[in-house]
């Protein structure tokens, strides 16, 4: 046996997972002689499902109903049940507390941790080598305005090596230190995830939108992949590559609800109880890596979840509240914010300023579609060439590409985060950041462009085009990254005569943070089609209400642009070439074919592959079983009426057939499997019938033969089945599953169908 592992369109291993159900003919003779009903003695591991499987959802939430019935009904008959009942209905609160605080926690240790790790790049404290820049110079009272990264307690590392911190060969040693810091974090990050957790790979969010919609990864959110992935997103933020922890922090939210569920039965018992705690946990990810938690509850609910009741809608502000206090409290970046980035303009805008910040959009939806199409088209060639084996000399080779050319230039050089909080500041009269490099005058507003600022303006310049090109091929590689928010910068010459009616003297006319905060947000919603979540995040980011309008404005040019181009977003296009079983629900089936016209088997097929509900012997489903590769199969009443009965899946089968073997004396080959409500009676020298009506699907979903596909793929969309029989007159004509949907929805888009991967 073995796992297909695919992280961001790269395939790790490529194998199959094929259970053998060849049993040895015989008699058990061990125990008491008697009969295994599933219904009323249930059976260890029968509903639950295979790896790279989907889940049905229908299944699922009967059984949760079920159990919910039963608990209420037991209340009333006493005390202990009705403790039983409440606190079963509280678990679901105590569970979103835990995943918010670990959450919280885990994500103020990683900003702390990539903060460190970042400057040790250029240099160390002397006073204590696990502070940072900042923090390092807080107690310093060399420190001024204009000189406020100078202080005696922190050298640059060609000052610890050559004593002296000007001069070429200081540069030289502090650009070799630079690369050399950020290789090895870079060799450690992909290093780590190639031998302990491939899965801790990428951003997660493609592959958390499948789970979601019902998809069975097993290993994803697991343990290791939360330790190696929290160690690893610190390296390769810290490594200097264009890439940003907002994605992996979703996945390491994911991982942390995962891991808390199986601490209570109804959630760990139940696939879809569980996938409504991970629709929350995306929340979490969200709230904690923007310190947004009512954008984040949107994200969850816009971008990636497939189901989203009330009550997760409940459950996701709480946890998203939560892990959003525990982050404030820890205080990650000394600011008393949630984000190194928080910044609050007072400024207004102006009508006339629509316009820029349209075309701010449709720069975004442009940037957006370029990225798209360059990255798929990049991650393919890496799929599909030599180059998919050296994911760790790709890694490093990046890494120095990166830091070779990002080091002269000083806004290549700093981290995402603290480039987006130089464009996002607005100038004061102290402030000596190069953007803010204004002549010199008593008054802050009228003060004309310096030396400073067009320099910083062509540095950006460079900037933008080497982030675009390095962006494309950093996204998808063997550590964890999410997308770089491109950021743009806007300046203005209040001296023009088209604003010269509106902007008063000694009053601030247009605000450059506002424009890079809204460039921002067209870049990433070109890329993510994010809307209501996206402009929400960024005023939450900003605090800043009165700057709704620009973001929906350029939030929505961005999407319409890039839409012209692709419906896909970066996500969905991930999905599709990892060939994950995933109908998006924003995708349109506008074609006139018909159910029969997709299910199996075709014309020229074989016979539909069904059990009997008498009549078949043990041998001979194991031999059916054996024999096909289907997840599951129709009950009919006989082979020549090929009336319904119901349905039953494979896995389940195997189990009962093995534990009867074991638990129930004299089952052999030759014993009849009856899927009957009463056993029928058979001879006394006959061997006992097996029993499986409990393992049996009595309602499953069924079409007519003359169904519009519109409407099915509609069905399958809002009931998350997994497959749905097909009758004509009541009769079985045949089956169709998501795949069989997803390949026929390939081709009519000409595509390659056998690119869908996964059952």
């Amino acid at each position: 046996t073995a796992e297909l592992c695919v992280c961001e369109g790269v395939p790790i291993c490529t194998c199959s997972f094929i259970l053998s159900s060849s049993r040895a003919a015989g008699m058990n003779g061990n125990g008491p002689s008697k009969f295994v009903d599933p219904l009323e003695d249930p059976l260890p591991g029968v509903g639950t499902y295979e790896d790279f499987n989907t889940i049905d959802w229908v299944r699922e939430k009967t059984k949760d109903r079920d159990r919910h019935r039963e608990i209420t009904n037991k209340s009333k008959l006493s005390t202990v049940a009705l403790l039983h009942s409440i606190s079963d209905a509280f678990s679901g609160w105590l569970l979103m507390l835990l995943v918010g605080l670990m959450s919280g926690a885990l994500a103020g240790g990683i900003d702390i941790a990539a903060h460190w790790l970042t400057d040790m790049k250029e240099g160390v404290c002397l006073i204590g080598f696990w502070f940072n820049h900042e923090h390092c110079c807080w107690t310093s009272n060399e420190t001024t305005f204009k000189e406020r990264d100078q202080c005696p307690q922190w050298q640059s590392w060609a000052e610890l090596i050559t004593g002296t911190s000007e001069g070429p060969f200081a540069y030289i040693m502090n650009y070799l230190m630079y690369i050399f810091w950020a290789l090895l974090f870079a060799f450690l990050a992909v290093t780590l995830v190639r031998a302990f957790a491939p899965y801790a790979c990428g951003s997660g969010i493609p592959e958390i939108k499948t789970i979601l919609s019902g998809f069975i990864i097993r290993g994803y959110l697991g343990k290791w992949t939360l330790i190696i992935k929290t160690i690893t997103l610190v390296l390769a933020v810290s490594s200097g590559l264009s890439l940003g922890k907002e994605g992996p922090l979703v996945h390491v939210a994911c991982c942390c609800a995962n891991i808390l569920c199986h601490l209570f039965t109804k959630y760990r018992k139940n696939e879809a109880k569980r996938r409504e705690v991970l629709s929350a946990a995306a929340a979490v990810g969200v709230s904690v890596a923007f310190g947004a938690p009512i954008g984040g509850v949107l994200f969850s609910l816009e971008e990636v979840s497939y189901y989203f009741p009330l009550k997760t809608l409940w459950r996701s502000f709480f946890a998203a509240l939560v892990a959003a206090f525990t982050l404030r409290s820890i205080n990650p970046f000394g600011n008393s914010r949630l984000v190194l980035f928080y910044v609050e303009f007072h400024a207004p805008w102006h009508m006339l300023e629509l316009a820029p910040f349209i075309l701010l959009g449709i720069f975004g939806g442009l940037w957006g579609a370029l990225f798209i199409r360059a990255n798929i088209a990049w991650c393919r060639r890496r799929k599909t060439t030599r180059l998919g084996h050296y994911p760790v000399m790709e890694v490093l080779v990046v890494t120095a590409l990166t830091a070779v050319v990002a080091y002269p230039n000083s806004y290549t050089r700093m981290s995402g985060a603290e480039l987006i909080s130089e464009l996002f500041n607005d100038c004061s009269l102290l402030d000596s950041s190069q953007l803010c490099g204004y002549k010199p005058v008593s008054v802050l507003a009228d003060r004309p462009a310096g030396e400073g600022l067009y320099t910083a303006l062509w540095q950006l310049a460079l900037a933008l085009v080497f982030k675009i090109m390095v962006t494309v091929i950093t996204f998808g590689m063997k550590v964890p990254s999410g997308l770089f928010i491109p950021s743009m910068l806007a300046y203005y010459h209040h001296d023009w005569f088209l604003f010269k009616g509106w902007c008063s003297p000694g009053a601030d006319c247009i605000t450059p943070g506002l424009y890079a905060m809204v460039g921002a947000a067209a870049c990433l919603g070109g890329v993510t089609r994010m809307t209501v979540s996206l402009v929400v995040i960024m005023f939450e980011l900003t605090g800043g209400l009165e700057y709704i309008v620009p973001l929906m404005a350029a939030t929505m040019t961005s999407k319409w642009v890039a839409d012209a181009f692709g419906r896909e977003g970066i996500y969905e296009a991930h999905i599709r070439l990892n060939g994950y079983p995933f109908l998006e629900p924003k995708e349109e089936f506008e074609h006139s074919s018909l159910t029969v016209d997709v299910m199996r088997p075709r014309r020229s097929d074989p016979a539909l592959a069904v059990l009997t509900q008498e009549g078949m012997t043990v041998e001979e489903v194991e031999a059916l079983v054996e024999s096909t590769r289907y997840s599951g199969f129709p009950v009919v009443v006989s082979q020549e009426s090929q009336r319904l009965v119901g349905f039953v899946f494979r896995r389940d089968l195997l189990i009962s057939i093995d534990n009867a073997r074991k638990r129930q004396e004299g089952v052999v080959g030759a014993s009849q499997v009856v899927f009957t409500e009463h056993a029928p009676a058979h001879a006394a020298d006959a061997p006992p019938p097996l029993r499986l009506r409990g393992i049996l699907d009595l309602s499953p979903f069924t079409v007519t033969d003359h169904t519009p596909m519109d409407i099915t793929v509609d069905i399958f969309r809002k009931l998350g089945l997994r497959q749905c029989l097909v009758t004509h007159n009541g009769r079985l004509l045949g089956i169709i599953t998501k795949k069989d949907i997803l390949k026929h929805m390939a081709q009519i888009a000409n595509r390659d169908p056998d690119s869908i991967l996964f059952n």
